[in-house]
């Protein structure tokens, strides 16, 4: 069974990925901060019949980085490593002027640096495998000037910039950036508390990432919204 590493699992996104890769066979490695919702997920995914294993703790910690790629070993290596672990900077979401510098600095941490020091722990086995990946989880304030968004759309638009790059230096792999579009989030509701729009729950754009996985286009960076719809 092919393996993959997904952070930022317990909730959103991450957990939806999780389901959708367990119901087609894979084999998972799942990260998140909290203990009690990772485990949720487990029991979830699991039910597929895969094996799931739950590694709680901070992806920003360079020793709780090496025991998800362990853990993944484990299981028979890493084919796909999902960087979905995300950090706003303030919660609710604000200017620039206001933005704390440790919530900036933590933003960066957990969204690009994290990111960085785990696929350069998962890079031996990465190569290894038949066909390994490394996908991100971009945003569109990424690359868009959103008024609020600057400190989390900056570590974003590093994390694009890493992964176009990675993509030039590990010619073997398929690296992909995703921007998933606006979801029904946890993270959403923390950065605009205010705004009660309807959104659409994570599960709906799974299927563009399955998309991804299946046809292995080009390295690059994609939109959710548009491998749903058949388009690049």
């Amino acid at each position: 069974m092919p393996v993959a590493i997904i952070t930022g699992a317990s909730k959103g996104l991450g957990r939806a990925l999780a389901v959708g890769l367990a119901e087609r066979g894979w084999d998972l490695v799942l990260d998140a901060r909290g203990a009690d919702r990772l485990a949720e997920t487990v029991v979830l995914a699991s039910a597929h019949g895969t094996r799931v294993t739950a590694v709680p703790g901070d992806v920003t910690d360079p020793a709780h980085r090496a025991e998800l790629v362990a853990a993944a070993w484990r299981l028979g290596g890493v084919d796909l490593l999902v960087h979905n672990a995300s950090a706003l900077g303030a919660e609710p979401l604000v200017r620039l002027a206001e933005l704390p510098l440790e919530g900036l600095r933590r933003a960066l941490e957990v969204n690009l640096v994290a990111a960085l020091g785990l696929v350069q722990e998962a890079l031996p086995l990465l190569r290894a495998a038949e066909a390994g990946a490394v996908l991100v989880v971009s945003s569109d304030a990424a690359a868009e000037a959103y008024p609020t968004w600057g400190g989390y759309g900056a570590s974003k638009a590093g994390l694009d910039r890493l992964a176009a790059v990675l993509a030039e230096e590990e010619p073997g792999l398929r690296v992909w950036s995703v921007d998933p579009g606006d979801m029904a989030t946890e993270l959403y509701a923390a950065a605009v508390p205010d705004d009660d729009d309807p959104r659409p729950e994570p599960k709906t754009v799974v299927p563009g990432f399955l998309r991804l996985l299946e046809e292995r286009p080009a390295s690059g960076r994609y939109g959710a919204p548009a491998l749903l719809e058949g388009r690049r």
